[in-house]
């Protein structure tokens, strides 16, 4: 068992090296952002004084580590928060998550920051079973919606189910459909999009159409209505993927110039105006999971549901069409 402190001495050919990335490869598999969050925590220590992670190392100094470098695996745990359950019987479930809600918190996540009010934490308070397919993180959890979309999700309450989904999912047979509100009006009134999708290299929250490698991503919308409006030009879209990639339909409208209102991280503005005064804003994407097509994992039987547009949604619809 590691005991602490810590004490390394840095050696003469790492002197030019980042405090942060020495001890990043140095310590193995610990992460800089493990590292950063020590040195913001004044657990490591260089020459026993402060130590800031672009520290550039001169060599021979000596570093001391005062806390752990790895931390525990984090489980999510049970809380009491309101669901609305479209459908439920002893294999799955059908919920209709509210946007500003996370599915479940991310592999960085602390039990003080994200590790709270998740879509997960509310269903193991909610059920006495989910699948364990998925990690400590992700119990029942067999496709995921982001934060700022609201929706159908399919919850799956034992291994089984969730395998027979996970692979229904794989074969494409899953049919998802989407209500978006996009800037501006689209050249066609329906069409498909097929570029592939792969991280964004220099912001890592993002994912780009615009670098080579990326995954296959399938996108199929159809107009629904065009909107003018004194706020600007919207098309009000239906959309279905064939594919499930991360951000894929906010990040493929946004590459034909059409990101989805609300949605700052792709291009759309935080605000919307009309003349030099007033303004209207929407502090979610209008982004919703409004239907669900899939077999029964157990029997088969074909089950469909369908949720409308949230309130918020809604009237934000009524303002900028009614104003």
């Amino acid at each position: 068992m590691q005991t602490y402190p810590q004490q390394l001495t840095v050696e003469a050919d790492a002197a030019g090296q980042r405090l942060d990335q020495y001890l990043a490869a140095r310590l193995g598999d610990t992460s800089r952002a493990r590292i950063q969050q020590l040195i913001a925590e004044k657990k490591i220590r260089v020459n026993q004084g402060d130590a800031r992670p672009s520290l550039r190392l001169r060599g021979a100094e000596r570093i001391s580590i005062l806390g752990p470098v790895a931390v525990p695996p984090l489980r999510a745990t049970a809380e009491d928060i309101a669901l609305d359950i479209v459908f439920e019987d002893p294999d799955l479930a059908i919920i209709d998550k509210p946007a500003g809600m996370m599915v479940h918190a991310g592999a960085g996540a602390t039990e003080s920051t994200r590790n709270r009010g998740t879509l997960v934490n509310a269903l193991l308070h909610r059920f006495t079973q989910l699948s364990t397919l998925g990690d400590a993180l992700r119990p029942g959890i067999v496709h995921r919606l982001d934060k700022d979309t609201s929706g159908l999700i399919i919850v799956a309450k034992n291994d089984e189910a969730h395998r027979r989904l996970a692979s229904q999912f794989a074969r494409r047979e899953v049919k998802k459909t989407y209500i978006a509100l996009a800037h501006g009006w689209m050249k066609q009134p329906k069409g498909i999009i097929t570029t592939s999708i792969s991280r964004d290299s220099v912001r890592r929250t993002r994912m780009t159409t615009r670098r080579s490698g990326g995954r296959e991503a399938v996108t199929r919308y159809e107009v629904k209505q065009q909107l003018a409006s004194r706020y600007g030009k919207f098309s009000l879209l239906e959309v279905r993927i064939d594919t499930g990639r991360t951000h894929q339909i906010r990040v493929h409208l946004s590459s034909l110039g059409h990101p989805v209102v609300g949605d700052a991280l792709y291009g759309a503005p935080r605000e919307l105006k009309a003349g030099h005064a007033e303004t209207i804003a929407l502090p979610r994407n209008f982004l919703h999971a409004a239907s669900l097509e899939l077999a029964h994992p157990r029997t088969r039987q074909p089950l469909s549901f369908t949720r409308e547009l949230p309130a918020e949604l809604k009237t934000f619809l009524n303002q900028i069409t009614h104003p």
